[in-house]
C-alpha cells in the first residue's frame, strides 16, 4: 500500500516513527542487552525481570493498547530487534493480553491492576493458549470451582515469570490468570533445541481469576502471536545474515575474500531475497491489521507460512557460509539458529498455516487473493479499469484471440488502438507529453486487472519511459503520441551470438556516412522481432574505453532495406528470431539521444523492465493459482474431493504464502518508484524471486494433478485449456530473459550486500 495510507478509525504511527523506534530500540538494547553474555542473561530469571522493567519504561510493554500509540506494525519493528538482540522479554505475552483484556470481561479491578503492572514492567506475564493452540503438545488446562488444572508446555521465562495466563476452552473459551507464586504451581526446565529458557509449567487447583473471551477473538490473538514469533525469528536471521555478510567480506582464502566467490555471493543474495520477502509479507500483514482491514487474517497466515521455511533455509545457508566458526558457542550464530528454528515451529508452524490458507481457496464457496491495496484513488481506478475490461475484453473475444494463430504473441492490435483511447498507455506520463500523470500504484493497478482477464499487451512502456529521458524534442513529438495512441509496438534488438548477459561486447556496428548510419552484424533471440519497431544497441566507437562507453542505441523499423529475419519456434509455443544487419542503412535521425549513451540508455531500460516485470509474473502466477484452485475443487479421485486431500492441501497454502509474499515485494518495487527513485537491486531481488515460484508453481501442478496436467491446449479434457503445462515450459523464459537469474544474484550480492566484484 502506499507510504503514506492511513487507518479510517486513526492516525496511525508512520514509516519514519516506526523507523525512530527501531533505532531508539537497538540503541537501548546495545547498552542493555549487550551480545556479551546474552544467553547466560537469557537463563538468569533476576535479569529477565530487570530487562523487562527497562524495556517497559521505554514505552513498549503498552503496544497493544491503543492502536494510535502503536499497533502489531510497531510490535514487530521491536520484536525484530529483540530477536537480533537474542533478548527472550516477555513482550508478545504482554501485547496479547493488552489486547485480550481491554473490554474486561470480568474483574475489571484485577484486570486494570494486571494491565496497570504489565505496562509499568512490574508484571512479567507468560500466556498459554493452551488446547486451542494448533500445536497439539502445547498442553491444556480446565477450570473447576474457580480453580485451574493442568499442564502448559513449551512456556519461555517461566522461572521469571510473575503471572500465568492460559486460554481454557469450552463452550465460551475463557484466560484463567494465576499468580506464579500461588500454591500448585510447579516449574520444570525442558531442555529444547540443545539449549534452555523453555520450560512445562503444572497447575493443580490454582486460584484463578477468570476473564471472558470470544472465540473470533481468540483466532485473531492466535493471528498476531503467529505474526509476533515470526517477526523475532526474523530479526534472529537478519542479525546473523548481517554477520555472515561482514564475515564474507573479512574472510580470505586462495588469496581473495570468500565474499568473491560466486557460490558465496549466490547464497547470500538468496538469503536477502528470502529475508526481505518475509519482512514484507510480515509488515503488509501488520498494517492491514493496524487499518481494520479484513483480509488481515489471510495476510497474516500466508506471513507465517512462508517465514518458517524460508527464516530456516536463512539459517542454515548462514551457517554453511560461516563454515566452521558458526559451529562454536561463543558465536552469535548458534542462539540465532536456535530462535529462528523454535519461533517458527509455534501454533503449529507452517503446516497448520497452510491448512489456514487452504481453507479459504479450496473451500466450496472459496475466497480470491486479496487485492493489493494500492491507496484509495488507485483501488479506485482498479474498479475503473475492471469495468471498461469487462465491456472490452469480455471472455468470447479472449477465447477467440486464443483460438487465433498470432496469440502466443500476446498482441492484439484492434485491442491495443482501443486501448489507446483511454489515455491509459500514457498513464504515468508527465503531462508535458499527453500523458495523464497518475502514480506507479495506479500503473499497478492497471496491470492487475490486465492479467486478471489475460488481455494482451499494449503500448511500450520501456521504449516510452526511454524517448522522454533521453530522446530528441523532434523524436519525443515523432515517437511517443503513436504510443500513446497504441498505433505500434516495440522490440528489443541486444543479445547477440556471444553476447548474452555481457552486453557491453556486443559486435553490431553503426557506422557514419553522411546523413545516415550503416549497421552490420546478428541479433539473436529476439521474441517481439514482429514490432513496427526496433530498439537496437550497435558499436558507434570501437575503440571505446571501457568497452560500454562506445555503444549507441537506434530506433529502426523493422521493414528497413537489409534486414533478415530467421524466426525460430521456441519450446513454450512462442516464437524468437536471429536477425541480420547488411549494410542497413537509417537516417541520422534514428540515433536515441546522443551517441556513446546507448548504455545509460539500454541499462535504464532494463531497470525500468525489471522493476515491474517481477510484479507482470506475480500477477499471471497469482491468476493461475486461482485457475488451479478452482480445477482441483471439481475433482474426485475414488469418490472423494480432491479438494479435501491433506497434501494437496499443504501444496496450495504453500504456493498462496509464496504468492503473497512475492507480491509484496513488487509493491516496494512500485514504493520506491512512487518516491522519485528507481529499485535496482531490489527490481531484481523480486524479478530472481518471482521466476523461479513461476517454475515450482507448475512443477506442483503437475504433481497434484498427474498427467492429466500435461494435456496440451486443444487436447481432449486439457485441464485449464491446456495452460498448465504450457505456463511450466515458458515459465524457463522469466528465469532466463532480461538478465538471468544468475547475473542478478551477482547484481544484488554486489550492490545490496556490498561484496567484493
Amino acid at each position: 500500500m502506499p507510504d503514506d495510507a492511513q487507518s479510517p478509525a486513526a492516525i496511525l504511527p508512520t514509516d519514519e516513527e516506526r523507523g525512530l523506534l527501531r533505532d531508539s530500540v537497538r540503541r537501548f538494547l546495545a547498552q542493555a542487552w549487550p551480545v556479551a553474555g546474552a544467553v547466560e542473561r537469557g537463563a538468569d530469571h533476576a535479569a529477565l525481570r530487570r530487562i523487562w522493567r527497562q524495556l517497559a519504561g521505554q514505552g513498549v510493554a503498552a503496544l497493544g493498547s491503543e492502536p494510535a500509540e502503536g499497533g502489531v506494525r510497531e510490535l514487530l519493528v521491536v520484536l525484530q530487534e529483540l530477536g537480533r538482540a537474542a533478548c527472550p522479554a516477555p513482550l508478545i505475552d504482554a501485547v496479547l493480553l493488552n489486547l485480550a483484556l481491554g473490554d474486561r470481561r470480568g474483574d475489571a479491578a484485577a484486570i486494570d491492576r494486571l494491565l496497570a503492572d504489565i505496562e509499568g514492567g512490574e508484571a512479567y506475564p507468560c500466556l498459554s493458549f493452551g488446547d486451542v493452540d494448533p500445536d497439539r503438545a502445547t498442553g491444556r488446562a480446565s477450570l473447576a470451582h474457580g480453580c485451574v488444572s493442568g499442564q502448559l508446555d513449551f512456556v519461555e521465562g517461566a522461572p521469571a515469570a510473575t503471572h500465568f495466563v492460559v486460554v481454557v476452552a469450552g463452550c465460551e473459551p475463557l484466560l484463567a490468570i494465576v499468580q506464579a507464586t500461588a500454591a500448585g504451581v510447579t516449574i520444570t526446565p525442558t531442555r529444547a533445541m540443545g539449549t534452555d529458557g523453555l520450560c512445562r509449567v503444572d497447575l493443580r487447583d490454582v486460584p484463578a481469576v477468570v476473564v471472558g473471551v470470544d472465540r473470533a477473538h481468540l483466532r485473531d490473538l492466535l493471528s498476531i502471536s503467529r505474526l509476533a514469533h515470526a517477526a523475532r525469528a526474523w530479526g534472529a536471521a537478519d542479525r546473523s545474515f548481517e554477520l555472515v555478510v561482514q564475515y564474507a567480506k573479512e574472510r580470505r582464502q586462495f588469496g581473495q575474500p570468500i565474499g568473491r566467490f560466486q557460490a558465496i555471493q549466490h547464497k547470500l543474495a538468496n538469503n536477502l531475497i528470502a529475508l526481505r520477502a518475509v519482512q514484507a509479507s510480515l509488515d503488509n500483514a501488520a498494517a492491514h491489521h493496524d487499518r481494520r482491514v479484513d483480509d488481515w487474517r489471510s495476510f497474516a497466515a500466508a506471513a507465517f507460512a512462508h517465514a518458517g521455511p524460508s527464516l530456516r533455509q536463512v539459517s542454515l545457508e548462514t551457517h554453511h557460509a560461516f563454515g566452521a566458526i558458526g559451529y562454536a558457542e561463543d558465536h552469535e550464530a548458534p542462539r540465532h539458529f536456535r530462535r529462528v528454528h523454535l519461533d517458527v515451529a509455534r501454533h503449529g508452524g507452517a503446516h497448520a498455516a497452510h491448512e489456514a490458507l487452504a481453507a479459504r481457496y479450496l473451500a466450496e464457496t472459496p475466497g480470491e487473493l486479496p487485492e493489493l491495496d494500492l491507496g484509495e484513488d488507485a483501488n479506485a481506478f482498479r474498479r475503473e479499469v475492471r469495468a471498461w475490461l469487462a465491456e472490452h475484453w469480455p471472455s468470447e473475444r479472449r477465447e477467440a484471440y486464443e483460438a487465433s494463430e498470432n496469440a502466443h504473441r500476446d498482441y492484439e492490435p484492434r485491442f491495443a488502438r482501443e486501448l489507446g483511447e483511454t489515455g491509459w498507455l500514457g498513464l504515468t506520463w508527465p503531462a508535458r507529453f499527453g500523458g495523464q500523470e497518475r502514480s506507479p500504484y495506479h500503473w499497478m493497478a492497471f496491470l492487475e486487472e490486465m492479467n486478471r482477464v489475460d488481455a494482451p499487451r499494449a503500448g511500450a512502456p520501456i521504449q516510452a519511459a526511454a524517448w522522454m529521458s533521453f530522446g530528441r524534442p523532434e523524436q519525443q513529438a515523432r515517437y511517443l503520441p503513436e504510443l500513446l495512441r497504441g498505433e505500434v509496438m516495440y522490440g528489443m534488438w541486444y543479445s547477440e551470438p556471444d553476447s548474452g548477459s555481457d552486453l557491453a561486447s556486443i559486435r553490431t556496428t553503426a557506422v557514419r556516412d553522411g546523413d545516415e548510419w550503416v549497421i552490420n552484424g546478428q541479433k539473436i533471440w529476439t521474441t517481439t522481432y514482429w514490432s513496427d519497431y526496433m530498439w537496437l544497441a550497435a558499436r558507434t566507437d570501437p575503440a571505446a574505453k571501457p568497452p560500454h562507453a562506445g555503444i549507441s542505441m537506434f530506433v529502426v523499423h523493422t521493414d528497413t532495406p537489409g534486414i533478415t529475419r530467421r524466426p525460430i519456434r521456441t519450446m513454450y509455443d512462442g516464437e524468437f528470431c536471429n536477425t541480420f544487419f547488411d549494410d542497413v542503412r537509417v537516417p541520422a535521425d534514428a540515433l536515441v539521444g546522443e551517441p556513446g549513451r546507448g548504455w545509460e540508455i539500454l541499462t535504464g531500460s532494463l531497470g525500468t523492465e525489471r522493476a515491474y516485470v517481477g510484479a507482470g509474473i506475480l500477477m499471471k502466477l497469482a491468476r493461475q493459482f486461482e485457475e488451479l484452485c478452482a480445477c482441483i475443487r471439481g475433482i474426485e479421485v475414488g469418490g472423494r474431493p480432491l479438494r479435501l486431500d491433506p497434501r494437496v492441501r499443504d501444496v496450495i497454502g504453500s504456493y498462496a504464502a509464496q504468492i503473497e509474499a512475492g507480491r509484496q515485494l513488487a509493491l516496494e518495487c512500485v514504493r520506491i518508484l512512487a518516491r522519485g527513485g528507481m529499485p535496482t537491486w531490489e527490481a531484481a531481488v523480486t524479478k530472481v524471486y518471482a521466476g523461479e515460484l513461476m517454475e515450482r508453481f507448475h512443477e506442483s501442478a503437475l504433481d497434484i494433478l498427474g498427467m492429466e496436467a500435461t494435456l496440451s491446449a486443444g487436447a481432449a479434457g486439457a485441464p485449464m485449456r491446456g495452460r498448465l503445462e504450457q505456463k511450466l515450459r515458458h515459465s524457463l523464459m522469466w528465469v532466463i530473459s532480461i538478465g538471468t537469474n544468475e547475473i542478478q544474484r551477482s547484481l544484488i550480492a554486489q550492490r545490496a550486500l556490498g561484496l567484493p566484484r
